[in-house]
């Protein structure tokens, strides 16, 4: 096959052949861009690795093509649930192909036609220097005609067959559930256990029916599962993420011979969603971020790697703040002058940046479905809710509110003042959930109605830092796709007026934890969850979901809690962004000073942790795994490893830290937090690469360490 390098040195394309390599210094791609066959994705390799041909030939032996695309009227053949097989995208021929630079960004794009229906869509592939994945999405337009899409794919290939060398029975699927206060529950899974049902398929003379599917519906975008996957076997793990702020699918089967994946957004089947595309109308898909990897832990090291370099990242962003929030196992939504003072003056005593007053600050009495005006309560703020802000900054640290702007309640005035287009309809009535309507920001009067209370709260208020919540998932509709835009393009708005303003993301904890949410807003709550012990497998899992300087974790000691439970409160929060509460002014001397002991530690890991490599030398945490453990791995090579043994853990337990580098004798271990309860038995096995600790006692308890070698502190 004949190359020819572009100009930069860093992509190839073939000449005189079917075959087209993308060739970047973080992966390499080969297409099959041939006249009279759909462009397929047929290798994707890292740097330096030597790319595949794929299937050549033509009938059952085709590669998955690049575009799966139904319309009413045009559907799948063979029919079934799986959204491959689909006629136009069998049908549709390569018309174009091009490869650009733009600054930091590397483009390829594949436009293909269906004569049949005059429908076009372009392929668009996005990358960044050095990263190891791309960016994907699919754009439709039509010739002429109105046409009913029902679903489209954002990337679909099955490549993993060639590139892994093995079968689908040798290949196992990473993937998370999440749910309310249960965030994160990783399990690893043979794709035969999980639907891929092994037959026999030359004598049944067609391709399986069956599929593996990982879904989410609704508005709450990860309250049901992450939109994560990882395809793995020894020495290969192709990753995914789709990055849509509400419902998506990805979907693995077996073809005729071969296999496939493929990721979207909604679709008619699953969420009940459809497009109208005409001349002028196109359709842009959801985008995925696709990487390479030779491991599961290295396809989260690409990923995160991804989601740094497509982050849009303000100035107001690079600091990170230590925020302090009154309502985890604290005040739980009902404050008041009286409360918030003291808890305010021992916040900044004990060096928090930031205090959010929480939930219940607008509410006289029972406020669920009577919210949406955002107003302060009188009653509980006799001289005002602007002196308690004041009371904040004048104690050194920035004021926050939380804010669920999203939603007005049934009972609210202004359920009756809006206009009713300011609402999600559903079959053009208006959807009711959980005693709220939801917003519908495609509304330009929602949205002057949500801009005049931020203009009210940070003009008047001088608030800096909302923690924006949403705790009413509103399910499928028609309009999913263009709503849930029409909110990041509100958040753009309100980010570019206010350029000092740090948004948390939170939906009850991490029900809307999506990258489409989280490449724009500051931090992310990563749980609900009111019991230390359970959420130290949420806060050990979280860097998996999102970038650790954005994984804001709760860490809520409190003066009740025995030694070992209130230091393991606070390591939930060391690793990542420590999200602080607790009745800290009630506490005695010994407790504040080890709360101050957690938060010199934290400040230690914030001066790493946005350019850290998250890492788990246990594995992911399971949700019953009773010894957890997740590390940063600093640029100087410094490892901040947090471990927790959980109720029923042995009392012995060795990590390999081999694979991450640490082997020999050089490598020290240092307690970091706590620093004055009784230390673990740990010792270092060189020859090995293990580190082995006994907790020595009764559980749960965590303690914090760092691990360094010689040779890192050499290159300081």
């Amino acid at each position: 096959m004949g190359v020819e390098r572009a100009g930069s040195g860093r992509r190839a394309m073939s000449a005189g052949s079917t075959f087209v390599d993308w060739v970047t210094d973080g992966f390499a791609a080969r297409f099959r861009i041939g006249p009279d066959q759909p462009a397929a994705l047929v290798s994707f390799v890292g740097a330096g690795r030597v790319l595949a041909d794929g299937p050549l030939s033509d009938g059952p032996d085709d590669p998955q093509p690049l575009v799966e695309l139904t319309t009413v009227g045009h559907g799948r053949f063979p029919g079934g649930f799986r959204h491959v097989d689909s006629t136009i995208g069998a049908r549709l021929r390569p018309v174009s192909h091009r490869m650009s630079e733009d600054g930091t960004d590397l483009w390829f794009r594949v436009v293909q036609a269906d004569a049949a229906t005059g429908l076009q869509v372009e392929s668009v592939f996005r990358a960044r220097a050095g990263v190891a994945a791309f960016r994907t999405w699919t754009e439709v337009t039509a010739e002429g005609g109105e046409h009913v899409v029902d679903f489209v794919s954002s990337f679909a290939t099955g490549a993993f067959l060639t590139d892994s060398g093995v079968g689908v029975d040798d290949l196992e699927l990473t993937h998370a559930d999440n749910d309310w206060a249960a965030e994160s529950r990783w399990r690893t899974d043979p794709l035969r256990d999980i639907g891929l049902a092994r037959i026999d398929r030359e004598a049944q003379h067609h391709p399986p029916r069956s599929r593996a599917v990982v879904q989410n519906r609704g508005s709450w975008s990860t309250g049901e599962a992450l939109p994560i996957g990882v395809l793995a076997r020894a020495g290969y793990a192709l990753v995914w993420q789709v990055e849509h702020n509400g419902p998506w699918l990805y979907e693995l089967g077996e073809t005729r011979r071969h296999a496939y994946v493929l990721c979207s957004g909604p679709t008619d089947q699953e969420h009940q969603w459809t497009a109208v595309v005409r001349p002028g109308q196109p359709f842009v898909s959801v985008p995925v971020s696709v990487g390479i990897a030779g491991s599961v832990g290295g396809a989260f090291e690409v990923l995160t790697a991804q989601r740094r370099a497509f982050r849009h990242l303000r100035e107001a962003d690079r600091a990170l703040p230590l925020v302090f929030n009154d309502y985890m196992n604290t005040l739980m939504g009902d404050p008041t002058t009286e409360k918030l003072l003291p808890l305010i003056d021992a916040a900044a005593e004990a060096g928090a940046d930031l205090f959010c007053i929480d939930a219940g600050w607008y509410a006289e009495g029972h406020w669920w479905d009577t919210v949406g005006a955002w107003e302060e309560a009188a009653s509980r703020f006799p001289t005002g809710l602007g002196a308690v802000l004041s009371h904040i900054t004048a104690r050194g640290m920035q004021a926050g509110l939380w804010l669920e702007p999203e939603v007005i309640g049934i009972h609210s005035p202004l359920a009756s003042t809006l206009p009713d287009d300011a609402f999600v309809h559903h079959h053009g009535v208006r959807v009711a959930e959980h005693g709220r309507h939801l917003l519908d920001l495609r509304s330009p009067e929602a949205r002057a109605h949500l801009d005049a209370v931020v203009d009210r709260l940070v003009g008047e208020l001088g608030v800096t830092f909302f923690k924006m919540d949403s705790n009413t998932m509103t399910g499928p509709w028609s309009g999913a796709i263009e709503h849930a835009r029409a909110l990041l393009d509100w958040l753009d708005d309100v980010q570019a007026r206010y350029p000092a303003l740090l948004i948390e993301n939170c939906a009850s904890g991490a029900m809307r934890a999506d990258f489409a949410m989280l490449s724009r807003l500051h931090m992310q709550s990563t749980s609900d969850q009111q019991d230390p012990v359970l959420y130290a497998s949420i806060a050990a899992a979280a860097p998996a979901a999102m970038l650790p300087e954005q994984a804001g974790n709760w860490a809520y000691p409190a003066p009740s809690m025995s030694d070992d439970l209130f230091t393991l409160s606070l390591v939930n929060g060391v690793l990542g962004r420590m999200y602080l509460s607790g009745y800290l002014n009630e506490m005695s001397a010994v407790q504040r000073s080890v709360v101050a002991s957690a938060i010199a530690a934290h400040r230690q890991v914030l001066e790493i942790v946005d350019s850290s490599v998250p890492v788990w030398p246990l594995g992911l945490p399971a949700w019953e795994d009773r010894w957890l453990s997740l590390g940063l791995r600093a640029a100087s090579g410094d490892l901040y490893l947090s471990v927790w043994a959980l109720p029923g853990a042995s009392s012995l337990v060795s990590l390999p830290l081999g694979s991450l580098g640490r082997t020999g004798a050089d490598v020290t271990v240092e307690a970091v937090f706590p620093t004055a309860l009784g230390p673990w038995s740990v010792s270092w096995d060189g020859a090995s690469g293990e580190l082995h600790i006994d907790h020595g006692g009764a559980t749960p308890t965590a303690r914090m360490f760092r691990v360094r070698s010689q040779e890192a502190d050499a290159g300081r």
